[in-house]
């Protein structure tokens, strides 16, 4: 049997789980339509997701057609659960993007479709709710292709759109011709010619455009209704390609962890070769090192062993991989984080439950990344405030856990400005008496690496360890309490004193030396920035520019498309929502913003200090 991996992606509200619910009902994998307001759909199983009406974790439902399995992936379309469609998008074969022919193309809906085309992941279009009163068919077809996709090939067409009685009808594959064409020089040269390609050939031409995420076949349909549901479903199972399964050793990813009801974590493995057995040790490779468990228990999605539940591994983490990583991407697609903000329990005594249960969720979502500020709470990374409304919700509902949440603030990142070398000799005689000397070097770099003047053997292995691991650490603050990024750490000095010396020494020592060579260095503070497009009418082009010149913004472009001024640019992330509040009033309500997290740049003024702006090297000076 062959296995399709598909992916249901969207904005908020476009009906992607309607969607699901539909395909599964229509291919008889569920006798009963689930509906969002009742909260009995297959794949949103939280009660949060229920309560709410969104999808917040990435759930899989299959169906069979013949000798194909489909695994339906429905993921979240709030942009707030982003780091969801990542983990999704690595283990798809294809994708339908869904859009409402009422609301049209969604600032969501571009994010999405530019991740999907850097991917060249083979995706379909779903142009849902025709039924709608509102609802458009040509227009929102013009659209897809002005901003989407400019080989956007409609698949059917509508008759009584945006009322009950509405019907789709098949367009004949001929009509897909000269847009197949256009990147096709032998249909190009029949066309030129006056010869018509026999419909066999125009199919074999779309699928395989398709599955090279050239062409996007669109399709106008109701999740609801069920109409259009047919011709989609064709499309799936005819235009989508089913990836193989190779045999041999086990290979795949973990894309999703979720808790049993005991507590215990069940992980979500793509199987892109092999099979597991249960009662077997399996190794998971992460880039911090590798981790080994038991698996204890096995249950497949579908008949194939493509996506399978594992039991029995209790170190499992979202992106773990198994086996050989060929041909899995280790790129982010979407910007990390910007937003963090500091949880306390509400009662002091439930301080450990807290911080249990917050690692238990990074657990579930690695980009939530946790971290314990001394006396002030612990630190929690997020996309946006749903995302911690969510966080909130879960904390008292899954865990009992009653939390304070602080205001969010932006996440900046320290570069060191120049190069700078700092040591501290072994000190026998001080009131802060210790056995070790290191001596450091930090100088501009790309990412955050640590390298090793000195010989290996220089000192003991334990203590070059605590170096190492001590100089990660000291750089998740810097001299204004921000991470250091883009940091080459060397290690220039290092002795000790047998058998005095300990790791502690060396730990208590490397963090005091790094910050005296970043203040000789120097750190200059960045803020994370969007790139943003934005549609205004022509008429409010001036004020739309003089407006984003006040808000900091950099304009890169700005170009006429028909009846308005396209404008596109770089904008810090804290300007983004008043930038957006306030373009709706200037343009009359017909103005379009849309952005995405892109990058950084250096604060200008002065520079914020986070959390406390005491500097984190305030004790150094006792030390020589």
């Amino acid at each position: 049997m062959h296995v399709l991996n598909i992916g249901i992606l969207a904005h908020v509200d476009a009906g992607k789980t309607s969607l699901t619910e539909r395909l599964l009902f229509h291919t008889g994998a569920i006798e009963r339509l689930g509906s969002v307001d009742s909260g009995s759909t297959q794949t949103d199983r939280g009660a949060i997701e229920r309560q709410r009406g969104i999808t917040i974790r990435t759930a899989v439902a299959p169906f069979i057609i013949g000798d194909l399995q489909v695994n339906l992936i429905d993921t979240p379309g709030h942009s707030d659960f982003i780091a969801e469609v990542e983990r999704a998008l690595g283990v798809l074969d294809g994708a339908v993007l869904v859009l409402s022919a009422v609301e049209g193309i969604q600032a969501q809906t571009r994010v999405l479709t530019r991740v999907l085309h850097r991917m060249r992941l083979p995706t379909l279009i779903l142009v849902n709710k025709i039924d709608r009163a509102g609802a458009r068919e040509h227009e929102v077809l013009a659209d897809i292709r002005r901003r989407l996709s400019p080989h956007a090939i409609a698949m059917n067409t509508v008759e009584g759109i945006g009322t009950p009685a509405v019907r789709t009808r098949p367009l004949p594959i001929e009509r897909a011709a000269e847009a197949l064409a256009e990147q096709d020089d032998r249909l190009l040269a029949d066309l030129v010619d006056g010869r018509a390609p026999a419909p066999g050939l125009l199919r074999d031409r779309l699928r395989a455009q398709t599955a090279a995420g050239q062409a996007h076949p669109v399709f106008f349909g109701s999740a609801i209704g069920g109409q259009g549901m047919a011709e989609l479903i064709d499309g799936i199972t005819g235009l989508l390609p089913a990836a193989p399964h190779a045999g041999g050793a086990p290979r795949g990813t973990v894309f999703a962890v979720e808790r049993a009801e005991n507590g215990q974590k069940v992980a979500y493995l793509r199987l892109f070769a092999g099979e597991l057995h249960p009662r077997r040790p399996l190794t998971l490779h992460r880039p911090d090192g590798e981790h080994t468990g038991r698996v204890t228990a096995l249950q497949t999605v579908g008949a194939t062993p493509a996506i399978t539940k594992v039991w029995g591994l209790p170190g499992v983490r979202v992106g773990d991989r198994v086996g050989a990583s060929a041909g899995l991407s280790e790129r982010p697609r979407f910007a990390r984080p910007t937003l963090e903000t500091l949880v306390r329990p509400r009662r002091g005594a439930e301080a450990a439950r807290l911080h249990a249960a917050l690692v238990t969720l990074a657990d579930q979502d690695p980009l939530i990344q946790t971290r314990t500020v001394p006396g002030e709470g612990v630190s929690v990374l997020l996309y946006g405030e749903v995302q911690k409304e969510v966080i909130a919700q879960t904390l008292r509902d899954d865990f009992g856990v009653e939390a304070v949440f602080e205001e969010s603030r932006l996440v900046c990142l320290e570069r060191p400005r120049g190069s700078a070398e700092a040591v501290t000799e072994i000190d026998r005689r001080g009131p802060n008496e210790f056995y070790a000397t290191v001596g450091l070097r930090v100088e501009p770099g790309t990412g955050v690496t640590y390298r090793r003047e000195v010989d290996l053997g220089s000192l003991p292995l334990a203590f070059h360890r605590a170096i190492e691991e001590s100089v990660h650490e000291a750089l998740q603050r810097g001299l204004y309490g921000w991470q250091v990024a883009d940091c080459a750490v060397t290690l220039t000095r290092g002795g000790f004193v047998a058998p005095l010396s300990t790791a502690g020494d060396f730990r208590t020592v490397t963090p005091l030396v790094v910050h005296r060579a970043l203040r000789e260095a120097g750190t200059t503070v960045f803020e994370p920035c969007h790139a943003f497009e934005l549609e205004v009418p022509h008429e409010s082009l001036s004020a739309a520019a003089t407006l984003l010149a006040g808000l900091g913004a950099r304009l890169s472009d700005t170009s006429a498309v028909r009846e308005t001024w396209l404008i596109r640019g770089e904008i810090p992330a804290r300007s983004v929502p008043e930038a957006a509040r306030r373009i709706r009033g200037l343009s009359h309500g017909e103005g379009v913003w849309w952005s995405q997290p892109h990058g950084d740049r250096p604060v200008t003024g002065p520079p914020p200090h986070r959390h406390s702006p005491e500097h984190p090297d305030r004790t150094s000076d006792a030390l020589p």
